[in-house]
Formats: C-alpha cells, sequence, structure tokens
C-alpha cells in the first residue's frame, strides 16, 4: 500500500515563506493527480492546489499568486511553496493523492503550519 510522508512546517511570521513536502513510497506516475489540503482548527478541510500527472497545476483562490505547488517524479516528491504567509494560513496541510476518479483516497499524516502576525 502506498503511503504519503510529509516534512516540512513549522511556525513563522507573517511575510515569510515555507516549503512542504510529500514523498510517495511508490511512484507518483500512478497518480492520476496530487493535491495539499490545508483544515485549520474549527473549520472543513479545504482543496489549496493540484497537480496533475502531466503537470498541469491547480490553485484554490486562497493560494492563488502566493503558492505554487510542484512535482519531482524522479524523487516521487511533491511540494507546495507558500510565499507571503498570513496568520489566516495557519492550519494543518495535508498531502493527497488519487489513482483515478475524483477523490483522493491516499494522505499523508499531515504537517502544522503556524503563522505568527
Amino acid at each position: 500500500q502506498v503511503q504519503l510522508v510529509q516534512s516540512g512546517g513549522g511556525l513563522v511570521q507573517t511575510g515569510e515563506s515555507l516549503r512542504l513536502s510529500c514523498t510517495s513510497s511508490g511512484s507518483i506516475l500512478g497518480f492520476a493527480a496530487m493535491a495539499w489540503y490545508r483544515q485549520a482548527p474549527g473549520a472543513q478541510r479545504e482543496s489549496v492546489a493540484s497537480i496533475t500527472q502531466a503537470g498541469n497545476r491547480d490553485y484554490a483562490d486562497i493560494a492563488k499568486g502566493r503558492f505554487i505547488i510542484s512535482k519531482d517524479n524522479t524523487k516521487n516528491r511533491v511540494y507546495l511553496q507558500m510565499n507571503r504567509l498570513k496568520p489566516e494560513d495557519t492550519a494543518v496541510y495535508f498531502c493527497a493523492a488519487k489513482i483515478t476518479g475524483p477523490v483522493y483516497d491516499i494522505w499523508g499524516q499531515g504537517s502544522q503550519v503556524t503563522v505568527s502576525s
């Protein structure tokens, strides 16, 4: 069973940058897409960004212009570069993958990102 292991995260100040990484135990070429989600305290999990096997990217409004999703097929890794962070970006960030269909069904363990004002 494929596993996603996340790294990165932590405490930063407003305006700073942070990069999250997500490494798959298997080849990411087998995934139709990978994505990043986040969940703030008391809120529902929300989509942040996604990238298809072909490399097509899609961003939620919260991420447009500030976050960049990328992947390295040789390292079986997907990244989320987060720039100009704001306190409202504070959340647990999750990496996700799907092999087929609309539902992301493989999830990473989550990474806490805290942005102080």
